[in-house]
């Protein structure tokens, strides 16, 4: 009986293994119906999207946390004590319209690039600088603000006329 119970097993496993879509030589992938879930920081709860910013240097592509919602918006990056090379956040505005931000409770210095109608830079607040309260306002209305670490702007040419897609 014994024998007749692993012969049985031992069929089954290999039709399953025959089955598989590695065994046929294809990538496993999701159905078509199950959408995926969107990532979210672990810090922030916040949801991350992709984000790329085509300079003369060719794309360039961040995750970056969306501060949608007016709480969102108001924390932003406040006390957050390290961000990725390649993380950001962005602030989503719709309609466009003429901002400024400051520094209050920031600890990281950030580049705050300002992204008006066309998904173009119009300007960036280059190393704001952590706790300032000065007003860092934007070269007219936008449809985003990006948020990155000090320096990053300018070290990958993220400058006036960029494009920014998210």
């Amino acid at each position: 009986m014994k024998t007749w119970t692993r012969l049985i097993a031992l069929a089954v496993a290999s039709g399953l293994v025959a089955c598989s879509p590695a065994a046929a030589g294809s990538k496993a992938t999701k159905p078509a119906s199950v959408a995926p879930m969107p990532a979210v920081h672990p810090l922030s709860g916040l949801k991350v999207v992709p984000l790329t910013a085509t300079t003369s240097a060719g794309p360039h592509r961040f995750a970056v946390e969306v501060a949608a919602s007016f709480a969102e918006q108001e924390k932003g990056l406040m006390f957050r004590t390290a961000m990725g090379a390649d993380e950001g956040m962005i602030f989503p505005y719709d309609p466009p319209q003429r901002t400024a931000f400051w520094m209050k409770n920031t600890v990281l210095p950030l580049d705050i690039i300002f992204i008006g109608a066309d998904h173009r830079v119009l300007n960036v607040a280059a190393n704001a600088v952590p706790y300032d309260l000065t007003p860092l306002p934007s070269a007219g209305p936008v449809s985003g603000v990006l948020e990155l670490n000090a320096g990053r702007a300018a070290q990958l040419g993220i400058a006036p006329g960029t494009l920014i897609t998210w």
